[in-house]
This record gives C-alpha cells, structure tokens and sequence, in this order.
C-alpha cells in the first residue's frame, strides 16, 4: 500500500511539473514526462534492497551511478543557470524558466556532452534499475531510456530552431550522451 501512495503522489507531482509539456506533444518535456515517470516505478520498484549487500557488483554499480547522476545534474544545472541567460524572450510556455537559454552553452561539462541532465537521469535510471534487476525493472529501465533519447532528440530539434547553425556545430563535436562515444 505504501507503494502505490508513493505512486500516485509521485505522478501527481510529477503532473503538476509537466502539465503544460503534455500538452504539447513531440517537445522535449512531453517525453521527459515519460522518463520521470518510469524512474519512478523503478525507484519504487527496487526500494527494498537499498542498502543491502551494498558490496555486491549490482549494488556497487548502483551506487556508482547515482554519484554520477547528482554530479552530472549539478554541473549541469550549474553551468546551464550560470551561462545560458535565460530570459523571457524564450517565450515557449512548455519550458521552465531555467531552461529559456538565450546564449547556447558549450562550457564546462556541456563542452564534453550536450545534455549532462538527461544523461543524469539516465544514470538515475540505470542505479535504482541495480539495486534488484529483475524482468519487470528491465522493461521500465528500457522505457526510461528510450523516453529519455526522445526527450534528447526533440530537444536537439527544438535548440536546432532556436540557435541554428551554432547548435549544428555544436552537435558535430560534442556526443549526446557519453563523451567521445554517443
């Protein structure tokens, strides 16, 4: 019963965010949505075994990638707040104010991969997904990382609109993901 308290007060929440992206289907936070969602279940999912056998490979590796993910999203919001000059003129509603950027940031963890907060949320994903693999964790993991590559690709299309050719070189020597990989 806790779980499914958790479930909807975590969708809830998560619908309050997102409510003006999910009405606009195709842009970057619609499938966010989906991501947040789908980490979610696999947070709750795999809540009991945190903690437990925290030396065993799986566990090691969980914990491994959730100190990259809180890395990644505060750099990442930290270089994006710092740089990017989000201002109004941005004036899509689907935004959040942070993410209204007027100035394409190519510094700092952005010089090394385009979109250090998904990929945070990737690695969130992939962690929680560790603390007890499982067949039903697997599908939810997979949905979060496919909902997370949308949530890139609509995002690269919607930078492509905004900043033009600057993004395009931007895209042709920085990787999405992994540095030097995808």
């Amino acid at each position: 019963m806790p779980e499914i308290i958790a479930l909807i007060l975590g969708t809830a929440a998560n619908l309050g965010f997102s409510w003006r992206a999910l009405r606009a289907p195709g842009g970057h936070g619609f499938y966010r949505f989906f991501a947040w969602e789908a980490i979610l279940c696999l947070l709750i999912l795999n809540h009991e075994p945190w903690g437990k056998d925290p030396y065993s490979p799986h566990q090691f590796a969980s914990w491994l990638l959730m100190l990259l993910s809180i890395a990644l999203v505060f750099y990442g919001a930290r270089q994006l707040v710092r740089s990017g000059r989000a201002a109004e003129e941005r004036g899509d509603p689907t935004l959040y104010e942070f993410e209204k950027t007027t100035q394409l940031v190519t510094s700092g963890i952005y010089r090394y991969i385009r979109h250090p907060m998904y990929t945070s949320l990737l690695a969130l994903a992939w962690a929680a997904y560790l603390q007890d693999p499982n067949l039903i964790g697997t599908l939810i993991a997979a949905v979060a990382t496919l909902s997370l590559l949308l949530t890139a690709l609509a995002d690269e299309k919607e930078c492509l609109a905004y900043f033009g050719a600057e993004y395009e070189a931007y895209m042709r020597r920085t990787r999405r993901f992994i540095p030097g990989l995808f």
